[in-house]
């Protein structure tokens, strides 16, 4: 067993999940996604892109090219709540600017684990 292998799929996989918990609920209802679980998935998944900076490899440039499209995208979602403003009402057209670009981040994250996966079952060839 691989240890670096276990240690990256953990925080892939980790990353994907975070970011599917703060993206699940209603679109419009900014209550129903956490503040810190975005922050969160925002830290995983700098830790995720890090872990993939060293792979040479086609499939890793891949890996790393999703990696850094969800963390622009978390970062761009987390930007948007800090403009609206901490303390006054976000709209629901800001909340569902929010979950809209938490959700692209999270297609970046699945496609990152469904590659992570091809390559894993690849090399056990």
């Amino acid at each position: 067993m691989n240890f670096d292998k276990v240690i990256a799929g953990f925080f892939i996989i980790f990353a994907m999940t975070l970011n599917f918990g703060f993206f699940y609920g209603e679109l419009s209802d900014i209550t129903m996604h956490s503040r810190y679980e975005l922050f969160a998935a925002i830290v995983i998944n700098i830790i995720a892109t890090v872990l993939k900076l060293g792979d040479r490899t086609q499939m890793g440039s891949v890996l790393l090219a999703t990696s850094l499209v969800a963390v622009i995208q978390l970062i761009a979602a987390a930007s948007v709540w800090a403009i609206a403003g901490y303390n006054v009402v976000i709209s629901q057209e800001t909340t569902a600017v929010i979950v809209s670009l938490s959700g692209g981040a999270l297609l970046a994250n699945i496609t990152s684990v469904i590659l992570y996966i091809g390559e894993t079952v690849k090399s056990k060839r």
